[in-house]
């Protein structure tokens, strides 16, 4: 995963500092979305691996899947990107690109899972909480999951706050056990 991220950082550098510099930061996420969820499709996948296809015929046959939906500085981007043998690394750079996305739009997705539905006061009030600490927008996405017994399980990138039952009592089990 580590690795991936490495090969894939310069790429959506390059891809976001254009965006930024052209004030595209929504229309190229959107088409670095689309190419990524084009490359993880098992029949582009074939393509993208076949040796006998050289990088231009791959990239060519990824921009006719794609149709109109890339404009000509996407095109170009997947050029570029097949030619260093890349493109099976859209996944990872439309992930970086969208962080550094919300980096700078200073927001940040929170995925909440609770025990039980959490109603739109709470999600709100919740956000409010978060987005102070955090000091950030924050986008809410919602879920729940029985299995938490009671309680919330909150992940913002990096940072996971377990506040479930199931979580409280698998510290407890592991402090017995030592």
């Amino acid at each position: 995963m580590a690795e991936l991220t490495t090969l894939a950082r310069p790429y959506a550098k390059a891809a976001f500092e254009h965006a930024q510099a052209h004030q595209q930061l929504a229309s190229w996420s959107a088409m670095l979305g689309l190419a990524a969820a084009v490359s993880q499709d098992d029949t582009m996948q074939r393509v993208l691996k076949a040796p006998r296809l050289t990088s231009a015929e791959k990239a060519a046959t990824f921009i006719d899947v794609c149709g109109d939906k890339f404009d000509v500085k996407v095109q170009n981007f997947i050029h570029v990107v097949a030619e260093n043998d890349r493109l099976l690394l859209l996944p990872e750079i439309a992930a970086l690109f969208d962080l550094y996305k919300a980096e700078q739009e200073k927001s940040v997705d929170v995925e909440v899972t609770s025990a039980f539905a959490l109603s739109q006061e709470q999600q709100d009030k919740l956000a409010k909480v978060l987005s102070a600490r955090l000091d950030r927008e924050v986008r809410l996405q919602v879920a729940e999951d029985k299995s938490l017994i009671g309680g919330i399980v909150i992940r913002a990138g990096d940072l996971v706050i377990d506040g479930s039952i199931r979580g409280k009592l698998a510290n407890l089990a592991e402090a017995l056990k030592s």
